[in-house]
């Protein structure tokens, strides 16, 4: 069967997660928070900015059985952020991209972010945490329907991985029984815990 296309994906994710004010984020740690290997303080945007591969994340209607997914983000002027999205719907597949507009929140630390889609699509995402040398971060979306891993290599130890992946459970609340791992390399398809293309 036909994957969904993705404008149509993006709009079925807009409508089956409605958004969420700024003032009704989830609660999670402050901006202030320290803890051993969380970077301290407002998220620096510039060092944030730059190549992130996505290492695992929940499974939604934009990106479900994507591989090779990456963005890279670029700072515009007032807090504006371009975001490139690349991916392949199967690694014999051509490489697919998405070009993202988003706004980020002085307020909140630089860590809530709204995105359009298209230009006309709109989403809320928030930077839950990121290492102290900007090496990984954790994503989620306003309600836990939906977290991402991000590195700045396109490889994560398994020991990396599943702390991580246990922060967006016991701190955020995240479901992450639908944790998957993105696969960067063909080698890494039909593996345990790894996303399934959606081509072959």
């Amino acid at each position: 069967m036909r994957p969904i296309p993705v404008f149509l994906s993006v709009m079925l994710l807009s409508l089956a997660l409605p958004l969420i004010p700024a003032h009704a984020q989830e609660a999670a740690p402050t901006a202030t928070t320290v803890e051993e290997g969380i970077a301290e303080g407002p998220i620096d945007l510039q060092r944030f900015m730059g190549r992130w591969y996505v290492i695992g994340r929940v499974p939604n209607f934009v990106e479900r059985g994507h591989v090779a997914s990456v963005n890279t983000y670029t700072l515009r002027d007032d807090n504006k952020v371009a975001i490139h999205y690349q991916f392949r719907e199967g690694f014999a597949e051509p490489e697919e991209e998405i070009d993202i507009r988003a706004k980020v929140d002085e307020d909140s630390g630089n860590r809530r972010w709204r995105t359009w889609f298209y230009r006309v699509v709109p989403t809320h995402t928030r930077i839950l945490e990121v290492a102290p040398d900007y090496s990984w971060a954790l994503i989620g979306y306003p309600g836990r329907e939906m977290a991402w891993i991000f590195a700045r290599e396109p490889d994560m130890d398994n020991a990396t991985y599943r702390q991580l992946a246990t922060r967006l459970r016991d701190k955020y609340d995240v479901n992450t029984d639908k944790l998957k791992r993105v696969p960067q390399h063909p080698q890494q398809v039909d593996k345990l815990g790894f996303e399934v293309p959606n081509k072959k």
